[in-house]
């Protein structure tokens, strides 16, 4: 069965893009811990990050590097925190969130809720920061 992030990928369901190539795509969280709160995942679709074979998780790992220097430009913080849960959606992804302290990855806390419009101005500012 697809996830929703299959239905990404098709374009059945719209997203702010980030970034994106042949194997991957970076679009922000709709329920975000922070603003800028990114998620990686490869187009192939694999449940488990660890079932992802080992040229495929370096590939993603690699891409998330990018889009996380990215983020890190155009979102004020101090790091890019990363977390792999796995639970929530049948799809393997990682969870790219500016920090500013060790609560800011804290996913028990209250989501933001952003407009349609603060999400697209803050996917812009990230993609003009990717080289």
């Amino acid at each position: 069965m697809a996830s929703i992030f299959s239905k990404i990928i098709k374009g059945e369901i719209p997203s702010h893009k980030v970034a994106e190539d042949d194997s991957f795509l970076a679009f922000l969280d709709i329920n975000p811990l922070a603003k800028g709160h990114t998620l990686v995942i490869p187009k192939k679709e694999i449940d488990y990050i660890f079932d992802l074979d080992d040229e495929l998780l370096a590939g993603m790992q690699i891409f998330s590097k990018h889009v996380a220097l990215a983020i890190e430009k155009a979102v004020p913080c101090k790091r890019i925190g990363i977390a792999v849960l796995g639970l929530e959606i049948p799809h393997a992804h990682i969870h790219l969130i500016p920090i500013n302290s060790i609560d800011d990855i804290n996913f028990g806390r209250p989501k933001l809720q952003l407009s349609d419009k603060e999400l697209a101005e803050i996917a812009e500012k990230i993609r003009n920061q990717l080289q």
